[in-house]
């Protein structure tokens, strides 16, 4: 018996993507399949031939429906449909053999009868290349032994095909029971489809669907879906996160899909388009919807057909390969993976906002109210004129007397920050639609100034405030420079955010310091606060700072040059304009001297100093550096980054209220042996006077107390040809301290570095160190690949591999062939390598800082390529922005002189980019 055309065909055969003939052949199949029959002699037989030609036409479809998608990128619903009509014309070729070949039944009983149902997303008719086919077969009464079998020869057609079957078997009356007792059933039942098989069997169900088992029972559905949709977001993370999930994730399809079950379970919509006749959706919230939903769509096809199997998520790898297939191309000095992702976010930033607006609305009238005496004795702020309260939420008493005061665009943030409340979903959909009136008189308006500094300075929570109107547009309307870096994602493994939600970020941090919130965590930080700046200036720098970013040039330079503009439109004076201007334009400053160089060295704290030259531009720049630091990433921000900050502001600060003077190697040093004969006052004088003598100054500067006195025990026991080692965790840097002491020879620094890393130890700070009676005397801060200390437990096993590896058991450059391995999510980033050399940073050294691409063992690698090179190496800086490493170097050459020459400089950069490349090389192996 041959399988109709007509039967096959689905009312989206208009949308499909290629020629319905070109997915799947049915003539052929018939012809195929009749010949196979006359071939085949048992069941498996004709199983197997059924598959075989089953495969051939899945196969050849697929191919049609890929080629089609690639030369037409953005045509999501086409190609879900495509996808969709080639599954449902599997599944009824599937039953087709399954029932009229395999196990006939001419004349059926009335228990005798089957439907075959496509639900959930299948049902929809969406489908990604990969997704699951789930199946309702039901049935009439309890199934009977003829549809089982029916069921399961039908079943292993489709599991030999590869596709992710998901099915059940049941009754009318079973699926309302099911059903009631599970939303995630009804949820599935909601979007069922008829596909073959009784007919009437499928509009029974829909009919008893709808007056049994959804009439009278939205509220609960609501709170359901709302329930559902809370618990996702806090699983698979929120619409900033850099990896997002397609599906799953905040502002993803699954809000879009959660949005329409909704409407269809409410209002009995057909499609999304029919939202807008409700007054549910305006026409331009629609054009949204449709915009997000083909884009989101588009996203997940392609990441399916890359990965070549279901796959939500976009890592970092899969950005760049997505993008490429969308036809995203580097431009203005971004990346084309940049401009997508900006793209991404902007979707999911307006399915957030149709969402909200959507499902507030529908709270209202579906969510259960709350207990009458709550509702008595709940004490409301009072509503200034012009707003009401409804459901608990700030709304409008009349729209037009709204609008006809522009700046009641802001005074709504204003209103809502002040009661605490959230803003109505149709005070939100005004205000985006009449975004243009907030124009040049609005942002230069006196009142407009003094709302919108009151948002950010009385209210305690500002980035509450900035959230809402950055998502609703209103901050970008206001401060239209902001508008560039909206939804901006730094396609980086450092940052976490997207450039808008981290300077939010950033603003919250600092709200938080000034509640007295981190004064545990941030006391320098917090103590500056108290002792009072000018919070208007630290603000507005905050929230600017960045605002240069995503253009060709240098974001600090630019961005400074917009703050000359941004400050006085912001009603800011001449004098706090010019402070605003040097904080943007030198708001890295202190972090990158404090991470990237010797702050024990007094020439780095002497060049900060003279750079800031004020008191209250360092206390600014250092509050603004610890709220960017920690606007990065949950976890950017650790005690070795506190140390170092901290450190850098408390000498700095001494150096410009004493001078600039009290900064030479000969006080540090005499400072430091004074604290060293008190820590080792059970010593004996003669002890303590060859331990105080032996070392030159340097050693003196750079290294705490405790270090020293470690060290001087060391040297105490040590013997000949010996090699002492001290492990110890340094809980105020989050790191674990390793001391080695040893006789001198070359190339130890690289050898130590060699051992540490083939343990699998991240270096974040070494400094090497030779006495004058020739030992070594080497101090490296190591945490584990988490970027956390090792703790006690796991410090016997480090030391003994370390041991082995120094003691030549293991020969590090060899074992770093296998192990040197870039993972392939981060293969996708673009680091290019910069090399310069500074003479004038340190007063005895060369700094060499070596910007390039982060992988294991590169500190070897620069380590030994300098070491053979004869560089002295007194020690090494090293910081970590995601995959960007900046490794800075100490050096005199063999004479104990600086590297002046131009061409010695030359020579040992390309030693350098040499052993990076072949690194490179040899991690993406």
């Amino acid at each position: 018996m041959a399988l109709s055309v007509q039967q096959i065909d689905v009312p989206t055969v208009g949308d499909l993507i290629c020629a319905s003939e070109q997915i799947f052949d049915t003539q052929a199949f018939n012809r195929d399949l009749t010949a196979a029959l006359q071939k085949a002699s048992t069941p498996a037989d004709i199983r197997s031939q059924a598959v075989k030609i089953l495969k051939a036409q899945q196969k050849k479809g697929r191919a049609e429906i890929a080629e089609a998608f690639q030369n037409h990128p953005f045509e999501a619903r086409p190609m879900t449909r495509a996808y969709t009509y080639l599954t449902d014309c599997l599944v009824k070729s599937a039953l087709h053999v399954a029932q009229e070949v395999l196990h006939p039944k001419p004349n059926p009983t009335a228990s005798e009868h089957l439907a075959v149902i496509a639900v959930g997303g299948y049902g929809r008719g969406e489908m990604a290349p990969f997704s699951d086919v789930d199946l309702l077969f039901l049935t009439p009464y309890k199934i009977t032994a003829w549809a089982e079998s029916v069921i399961e020869s039908m079943l292993y057609i489709l599991w030999d095909l590869k596709l992710k079957v998901g099915h059940a078997s049941r009754t009318v009356a079973e699926c309302l029971r099911l059903g009631a007792e599970d939303f995630t059933i009804r949820t599935a039942m909601l979007e069922h489809r008829y596909l073959a098989g009784d007919e009437a069997l499928t509009q029974d169900l829909a009919d008893r669907l709808r007056t049994e088992l959804f009439s009278g029972s939205g509220r609960e559905f609501v709170e359901a879906k709302l329930n559902e949709r809370e618990a996702r977001h806090i699983k698979h993370g929120q619409r900033y996160v850099v990896e997002p999930n397609v599906k799953e994730g905040k502002g993803g399809l699954r809000d879009l899909q959660s949005l329409y079950w909704i409407a269809k379970y409410i209002h009995s919509v057909k499609d999304a388009a029919d939202l807008v006749g409700l007054d549910v959706f305006t026409a331009d919230e629609y054009r949204g919807f449709v915009a997000a939903e083909n884009f989101l769509w588009a996203v997940r096809g392609h990441l399916h057909l890359i990965n070549n199997r279901a796959s939500e998520q976009l890592t970092f790898d899969m950005q760049v390969m997505v993008a490429e297939a969308m036809g995203y191309e580097d431009a203005r000095g971004r990346r084309g993976v940049e401009i997508f992702m900006q793209q991404f976010f902007l979707h999911a930033t307006e399915v957030g906002d149709l969402t909200r607006i959507f499902l507030t609305k529908l709270e209202a009238d579906h969510v259960k109210a709350e207990p009458i005496l709550e509702r008595i004795f709940r004490r409301r702020p009072k509503v200034r004129e012009g707003f009401k309260v409804m459901r608990n939420r700030i709304a409008l008493k009349d729209d037009q007397s709204f609008l006809s005061d522009k700046l009641n665009l802001l005074r709504l943030f204003e209103e809502a920050l002040r009661t605490g409340m959230l803003i109505h979903p149709d005070a939100m959909r005004l205000v985006k639609s009449n975004l243009n009136l907030i124009d040049d008189d609005v942002r230069a308006a006196p009142e407009a100034r003094r709302i919108f500094f009151d948002l950010l300075l009385k209210h305690g929570n500002p980035e509450r405030a900035l959230r809402r109107m950055n998502e609703l547009g209103v901050l970008s309307a206001f401060l239209p420079e902001f508008e560039h870096i909206v939804a901006m994602m730094q396609f980086n493994m450092y940052h976490s955010y997207t450039v808008d939600e981290h300077i939010i970020q950033c603003i919250a941090n600092l709200a938080q310091i000034e509640r007295g919130e981190l004064e545990e965590d941030l006391p320098v930080a917090s103590s500056i606060l108290k002792r009072g700046v000018d919070r208007k200036v630290l603000y507005t720098a905050l929230l600017i700072h960045d605002i240069g970013k995503g253009r060709p040039e240098d974001h600090s330079i630019l961005g400074a040059q917009m703050a000359r503009k941004i400050a006085p439109r912001l009603g800011l004076s001449k004098t706090d304009t010019d402070t605003v201007e040097w904080l943007v334009r030198y708001h890295l400053l202190m972090s990158d001297m404090a991470q990237k160089r010797d702050i024990a060295d007094p020439r780095t704290v002497r060049d900060f100093a003279k750079a800031v030259q004020t008191v209250k531009r360092l206390d600014l720049l250092c509050v603004l550096t610890v709220c960017d630091i920690r606007g990065v990433g949950p976890n950017t921000w650790n005690n070795w980054k506190a140390v170092l900050i901290r450190a850098l502001y408390r000498q700095t600060r001494r150096a410009l209220e004493t001078g600039l003077e009290d900064l030479n190697r000969e006080n540090r040093g005499a400072e430091a042996k004074r604290a060293l004969r008190e820590a080792l006052s059970d010593w004996p004088r003669k002890d303590l006077q060859k331990e105080t003598s032996r070392h030159y100054d340097p050693y003196w500067q750079a290294l705490h107390v405790t270090a020293h006195v470690v060290f001087a025990q060391m040297l105490r026991d040590v013997k000949d040809d010996e090699i002492l080692i001290d492990l110890h965790p340094d809980d105020d840097r989050d790191a674990t301290r390793v001391c080695f002491v040893m006789a001198d020879h070359p190339g130890i620094f690289a050898r130590l570095a060699g051992a540490l890393a083939l343990v699998g130890a991240n270096v974040v700070d070494a400094r090497s160190y030779t006495t004058k009676d020739g030992m070594v005397t080497d101090a490296y801060w190591i945490q584990d690949s988490d970027g956390n200390p090792y703790d006690a437990a796991r410090l016997p096993r480090l030391r003994q591999m370390i041991e082995k590896t120094l003691g030549g058991e293991v020969v590090a450059r060899e074992a770093f062939k296998s192990r040197d391995k870039i993972k392939k999510r981060e293969r996708a980033f673009k680091v290019p390598t910069h090399i310069t050399f500074d003479n004038d940073g340190s007063e005895i050294y060369t700094i060499i800082e070596v910007d390039t691409r982060d992988r294991p063992g590169l500190l070897y690698d620069l380590a030994r390529t300098l070491a053979a090179a004869n560089v002295y190496i007194a020690n090494a800086v090293i910081a970590t922005y995601g995959e960007q490493v900046v490794d800075t170097f100490y050096v005199k050459d063999m004479f104990g002189l600086k590297y002046y020459s131009q061409s010695k400089q030359r020579t040992l950069e390309k030693k350098l980019r040499q052993a990076i490349d072949e690194g490179v090389e040899r991690a993406s192996a």
